[in-house]
């Protein structure tokens, strides 16, 4: 490892802090929408699908993709500036892996999920099979907000061990 600068390690500090801040915000704002808005739109398929619609209820759509877009822009910077510093950059590079890989997951089978629940709201619709697939959304969406959140807890070693750096 290379000696690091005073400036250097304090510029890392400030972006593995932010990046860990915005992990746990959009980890709460997870948490809230699969305590509360999810059991609401899930509970009477396809009534309640209305909810999902935008313009006609909570559609999160745009409230997601701009999050998690700062979100990961904000965790490749940190990436970047903490290069130099081995065991936090590998580190960072592993929790960026299985961060990327729930995101696949989400994109592959979440949203396009949605993006049914919400054209059957528009058409009514109804598949055979759609009370299974909103208790499989569901339920696979407990999952995947615990690994977000596992994820996100891996950031704090990494930064009680950048902030050790200081001494």
């Amino acid at each position: 490892m290379e000696t690091l600068t005073t400036n250097y390690v304090a510029r890392a500090e400030i972006w593995l802090c932010a990046t860990t801040l915005i992990y746990f915000l959009m980890n709460g704002a997870q948490i809230f929408e699969t305590l509360v808005f999810v059991p609401k739109w899930a509970s009477f398929p396809p009534t309640h699908f209305k909810l999902l619609l935008d313009g006609n209820g909570t559609s999160l759509k745009n409230f997601w993709i701009i999050f998690h877009s700062l979100h990961e822009v904000i965790f490749i910077l940190t990436i970047l500036f903490c290069w130099k510093i081995d065991p936090v950059r590998n580190w960072l590079l592993v929790l960026f892996i299985f961060h990327i890989a729930v995101r696949v997951w989400t994109l592959t089978f979440f949203a396009p999920n949605i993006i049914l629940f919400q054209k059957i709201a528009e058409t009514q619709t109804v598949p055979t099979n759609l009370i299974s697939k909103v208790s499989l959304w569901q339920k696979l969406n407990y999952v995947r907000v615990a690994i977000f959140i596992i994820i996100s807890c891996g950031l704090i070693p990494l930064c009680i061990k950048l902030f050790s750096f200081r001494s």
